[in-house]
């Protein structure tokens, strides 16, 4: 397994998959996270619809732990602010989302507010598209799922584009997080976090548990076992 210990195992429950009628009573019932994951989504760059700046911004006053957003929209530069205005941990785009310029200022400014960027990519996208953003990224996202929608299955050849990351990364920006978002469970984790990943994102496997804080509880102890077996 591939020493990570220099950097942190981090859990973020996607609120994807919570009861979107109690948000601020779902968060609670995962506060021993480390993030909170909120997938936006336009109903353009992916099929399915989600949330805007508005319930973002209620979002982070309500929430225990910093906010892991991740933009699946159209020309993301175009809302930036207002989605910066909600002090997020953590806002990742993608690079199929806006032009390469575009994308770089977007990423810069990011880091300008105060918060973390992050980048990320479509399962089918080469991971060399994210080669020109690395330098302004503080977290990359591989997705293990195709991106819209919750509840999918891990994709089999994650792990192997979760190595190639890790390895560019390593080459060129080896303080930078690598998360993995789509179909994680108790059962695959081992796998991301073999493969370099060390941010984990999981929505049905702890929100459609019945004990939402035990199983959360299980995930962060996964998690503590597998940051000692590297070290």
């Amino acid at each position: 397994m591939r020493d990570v210990t220099a950097m942190t195992y981090r859990l973020s429950p996607s609120l994807l998959s919570a009861d979107f009628a109690h948000l601020a009573d779902e968060m609670a019932r995962v506060g021993a996270a480390d993030w909170i994951h909120v997938d936006v989504m336009d109903g353009h760059f992916v099929p399915n619809l989600t949330v805007g700046p508005p319930v973002v911004r209620r979002l982070a006053r309500a929430a225990p732990k910093p906010l892991d957003v991740h933009l699946m929209v159209e020309r993301p530069s175009r809302l930036l602010d207002d989605f910066l205005s909600a002090d997020p941990g953590v806002l990742t785009l993608h690079v199929e989302s806006d032009a390469p310029d575009v994308l770089k200022a977007s990423l810069r400014e990011i880091r300008a507010r105060g918060a973390r960027s992050g980048i990320t990519l479509r399962p089918g996208t080469d991971v060399e598209a994210l080669a020109p953003y690395l330098p302004l990224c503080d977290l990359v996202l591989v997705m293990s799922v195709e991106p819209g929608f919750g509840g999918q299955s891990f994709l089999p050849g994650a792990p192997d584009r979760i190595r190639a990351v890790r390895r560019m990364l390593d080459r060129c920006r080896p303080s930078c997080e690598l998360e993995v978002d789509g179909g994680l469970t108790l059962d695959n984790l081992p796998l991301a976090a073999e493969a370099g990943a060390n941010v984990f994102v999981v929505g049905h496997a702890i929100f459609g548990a019945p004990d939402v804080p035990a199983r959360t509880e299980l995930f962060l102890r996964r998690l503590a076992a597998l940051a000692g077996e590297t070290s």
